[in-house]
């Protein structure tokens, strides 16, 4: 059966802490000069009084579809879902933070139709906090193995997959394992069997990161990455001894403080800005 839309946007929300950032990042959508999409809002078990919120969003615009989970399970759970509910050939992934920026479906569309080559496409993209735009995360054009080993080398919300391999190797994996580990997950897994992605080598996305955004890399998080690390450099033909380094990296950066974490980042990413 043809599709009956070209792009599936899939956004998983529980309880989402700002509405004011919800709501701008669900009219992100609607304002993109591609008009051919349908925007699956996935609500994992938010609480209820997020409910009028979340239908608020929903009304911005006919094309958004409003799911509701009794309790939540997790991200790769409300992403898999929302893939199997999707109408579009594409998939592209949203959260319910960031921006994005007006001409990205256009153009990694555009991009994916004419490079069958590729199974995915992400982008560089602006970072952002409540003061605007402050710094800029560039990615490799053409991720290899050992792009892996500093950190994913996709920026998660900025992709736009072809559905059919993301049904054909089994989506997210839901295991607690992964747990806000699993697009590095994916990524690496896909990369494994064969299958390669692209980064467009221009921001069309505004990423949210704040200090909030490094206190929520608990410690548990990091020994889950740091698993994940493990098993994945192997399976990518990584030396083991050239990439302990990089395994244990998620706990020696969880050892510094917070604050500081996040001043050396604005020192490295922050004289980078630029407007695309």
């Amino acid at each position: 059966m043809k599709p009956t839309v070209s792009v599936t946007v899939i956004m998983g929300v529980f309880n989402p802490p700002s509405p004011k950032r919800l709501l701008e990042a669900v009219s992100s959508i609607v304002r993109q000069t591609f008009r051919d999409w349908e925007l699956i809002l996935y609500d994992d078990g938010s609480q209820e009084k997020y409910i009028p919120l979340l239908r608020r969003a929903a009304r911005l615009d006919k094309r958004i579809r409003l799911f509701r989970e009794s309790r939540n399970q997790g991200l790769a759970h409300a992403l898999n879902a929302s893939i199997r509910l999707a109408a579009g050939e594409w998939i592209a992934r949203m959260d319910d933070d960031d921006i994005s920026l007006p001409d990205r479906l256009e153009k990694q569309v555009a991009f994916l139709r004419s490079h069958p080559q590729y199974q995915w496409v992400g982008s560089n993209a602006q970072l952002i906090d409540r003061t605007g735009v402050w710094g800029l995360q560039s990615m490799p054009v053409r991720p290899q193995a050992r792009d892996f080993l500093s950190h994913s080398p996709y920026i998660h919300p900025s992709v736009l997959f072809r559905k059919k391999i993301l049904l054909e190797n089994g989506g997210y994996r839901e295991s607690k394992d992964y747990r806000q580990c699993e697009d590095y997950e994916l990524f690496m897994r896909l990369h494994q069997k064969g299958y390669r992605g692209y980064n467009l080598q221009e921001p069309l996305l505004q990423y949210w990161e704040d200090l909030a955004s490094y206190r929520k890399r608990t410690y548990s998080r990091r020994m889950r990455e740091m698993r994940l690390r493990y098993q994945g450099f192997e399976r990518l033909g990584l030396s083991r001894a050239a990439t302990l380094p990089y395994v244990l990296k998620p706990l020696a950066v969880g050892a510094v403080p917070a604050p500081l974490l996040r001043f050396l980042r604005k020192r490295t990413k922050g004289g980078e800005v630029r407007t695309p």
